[in-house]
């Protein structure tokens, strides 16, 4: 089994990388950052096929890169531009807004695009996509789009299956602009809250793309993990 997953050197994404490659899968991680690229490969138990230098947000690389790997079984897409554009309407620059937008859902149409992929597409979502919290309009919109193109891109590739995970509160270095204290009190403040009663894990959002992964028969779905965080 051949795996891309694009965004693979942190959080969820080299979470990901680590389980598909500890079970042999032949696994080819992207990134931005050349230091945490070099870090992914010991991170992971098994060897990864590839680990390349990759801005998501620019169509070209994109499309060079995919070009240079050919056909393979399974994408999955784990870009993240950060915190970009939080807080209120009122308070947001909207310049910030249509950031969030170039670092996450466009990479995400230039990689499904161009991608030689037989098997299936797994998108990294969020469950602010279906919250109401003040403060995260930029994150809903932007997920909810990556949520809303689930169905119709599921018809339009078929048979490859097209799916995406819809992480809740997990503890990733996403949340590091917060200080370590205010990030450990807003987990703990979020875990009474959430019927698991804990925030979630990145190997919590990898089992769950192993399984969309594994299963044949479904696509066109969007897979909440968060605990329970959105019927609570």
């Amino acid at each position: 089994m051949r795996v891309v997953i694009m965004g693979g050197t942190s959080g969820i994404g080299l979470a990901t990388a680590a389980l598909l490659a500890g079970e042999g899968a032949e696994v080819i991680v992207t990134g931005r950052d050349p230091e945490r690229l070099a870090a992914a490969k010991n991170a992971v138990p098994g060897d990864l096929a590839g680990a390349e230098q990759v801005d998501g947000t620019s169509e070209s690389e994109v499309a060079a890169f995919l070009g240079r790997v050919g056909t393979f079984d399974h994408l999955v897409l784990a870009f993240s531009p950060g915190p970009v554009g939080a807080g209120t309407l009122a308070e947001t620059d909207l310049a910030h807004v249509r950031a969030a937008f170039d670092g996450k859902l466009f990479p995400y149409l230039y990689a499904i695009k161009q991608a030689q992929v037989t098997g299936s597409v797994t998108m990294v979502s969020a469950a602010s996509a279906r919250a109401g919290l003040p403060g995260t309009f930029t994150f809903a919109a932007v997920n909810g789009a990556i949520e809303r193109v689930v169905s119709p891109l599921a018809a339009e590739l078929a048979p490859v299956r097209v799916n995406a995970v819809s992480p809740g509160v997990v503890d990733t270095p996403w949340w590091s602009f917060l200080p370590e204290e205010q990030r450990r009190a807003q987990f703990a403040a979020a875990a009474q809250t959430i019927p698991a009663g804990r925030v979630g894990k990145p190997e919590d959002v990898a089992a769950a793309i192993r399984y969309l992964i594994g299963a044949p028969y479904v696509t066109g779905s969007i897979l909440p993990v968060d605990g329970g965080f959105t019927v609570a």
